[in-house]
């Protein structure tokens, strides 16, 4: 019973901490930004006559997006939690964030454009 007991305390402070981490990703701008112009592809693709299987590629290629901001953001927030003062490593950790949201969001480009032509 305590092995249970033990397992619902976890599962639910994981989603209060997951609610949380929505909660701050949602306070930044750049998340912000995605999901609006994510939302807006979203209902243009919902309403243009797409097959079933690209607008699923499409909504894992916008979820890919945010996934990629969220690591971003949780890499930036690290290595601001280590400290504020410049340094080379902490540049390259985020710059480098900041490339995987970049790529990922030529992905969702380049699978949007697809849609059109298939």
């Amino acid at each position: 019973m305590a092995i249970l007991m033990s397992f619902r305390l976890g599962w639910r402070d994981a989603l209060l901490n997951s609610v949380s981490g929505i909660r701050f990703l949602i306070s930044e701008r750049a998340f912000r930004q995605e999901l609006y112009v994510g939302l807006v592809l979203i209902a243009v693709e919902l309403f243009r006559s797409s097959s079933v299987f690209m607008l699923l590629y499409i909504f894992a290629s916008y979820f890919l997006v945010l996934l990629m901001e969220a690591v971003n953001s949780a890499i930036e927030t690290t290595i601001d939690r280590i400290g504020l003062e410049r340094h080379p490593l902490s540049k390259k950790a985020k710059d480098i964030g900041s490339a995987a949201v970049l790529i990922s969001i030529i992905h969702l480009c380049i699978a949007w454009m697809t849609s059109f032509f298939l």
